[in-house]
């Protein structure tokens, strides 16, 4: 009896209602939200395309290479919130860059076992703190420590036109450190996940053949994750790049190209956040949903880039551990 029953039973269970029913149901969910990411993406970029369309068509590659930005006139140019964008994240990545890898290292090599993880939740911790905060600190803690900074930096290298303009405190100095502080957990943790990835034959095989901690560090373990590493700090520069409230509180938000870290600038974030809520006129509506769709462009190129690099990195110690 019990033979003649499973088979019944194993076919109830294959209705119409049954296992594979849920398995379909399943596999087409999970299929849905996982195609509904990039329909998002794609979506907010024809919304950006369709708002930015009148900006396009008045200005289209001046838009790009100027530097105007006349409401009264309706004149829009871009050029300076993309030199203040690309000036302070690169600024901000000279100065995160080395801490992040110094501390990755340290992390994943050097730091005794107790002290790994409460200092790698300390660092990540800089992560979740808001933005708005880092702008207010910003403004009463780091602009009057930048203004000494800056007054001693004019002393000692007068003759580099960098150090150059009024010592206000306020400008693209300052946005730059901020930002270094912000991107700094994301590049350090990106990178000690990177190394630790490396297989362990790696750093044995360098210290069998007589290497020094550091060269076995700085070789083969550097060597095998540098892609991974560079993606990290793509990645960082990506979150550089859509700051808004912290940069726009000490900035200085001026439309003028910098010329110097003293100056004050404005980025692409920045100039959304301070004119999009009072933008009257439909053409500089338009003109900033020109300015959205450039950043988003940007950054999905920049974040598409390191995803392939990190990926490059996780796909070499795969084909090695088959080995």
């Amino acid at each position: 009896m019990a033979s003649v029953s499973e088979p019944s039973y194993s076919l109830k269970r294959r209705g119409l209602f049954g296992a594979n029913f849920a398995d379909r149901i399943f596999r087409w969910g999970t299929f849905f939200f996982a195609i509904a990411v990039p329909i998002l993406i794609l979506l907010l970029v024809w919304i950006l395309s369709k708002g930015a369309r009148t900006s396009i068509v008045t200005f289209g590659g001046h838009f790009l290479s100027t530097s105007i930005w006349d409401v009264v006139h309706s004149k829009f140019g871009v050029l300076f919130a993309i030199a203040g964008t690309a000036l302070t994240s690169l600024l901000a990545l000279l100065l995160a860059v080395p801490v992040s890898l110094g501390a990755a290292l340290f992390l994943s090599e050097l730091a005794p076992r107790w002290m790994r993880s409460p200092l790698s939740f300390l660092i990540e911790l800089l992560a979740a703190v808001p933005s708005i905060v880092y702008g207010i600190w910003g403004i009463f803690i780091l602009v009057p420590v930048i203004k000494h900074v800056e007054v001693w930096l004019q002393i000692r290298f007068p003759f580099i036109p960098f150090f150059q303009g009024e010592t206000l405190g306020f400008g693209v100095i300052t946005a730059g450190v901020i930002l270094a502080i912000m991107i700094l957990p994301f590049i350090t943790s990106i990178s000690r996940e990177v190394i630790q990835a490396v297989p362990r034959a790696q750093r044995e095989a360098a210290l069998a053949l007589g290497a020094t901690q550091w060269e076995a560090l700085s070789g083969p373990v550097l060597r095998y994750a540098r892609s991974g590493i560079l993606g990290a700090i793509i990645l960082g520069l990506g979150r550089a790049l859509g700051e808004t409230m912290a940069v726009t509180m000490v900035i200085g938000n001026n439309n003028t190209i910098p010329l110097s870290l003293f100056s004050l600038g404005n980025t692409m974030p920045s100039l959304l956040a301070n004119e999009f809520a009072e933008a009257s006129d439909p053409l500089q509506l338009s003109a900033l949903y020109h300015v959205a769709l450039v950043l988003v462009i940007i950054t999905i190129i920049i974040n598409a880039v390191a995803r392939l690099m990190i990926w490059s990195v996780s796909k070499g110690e795969r084909l090695e551990v088959q080995e």
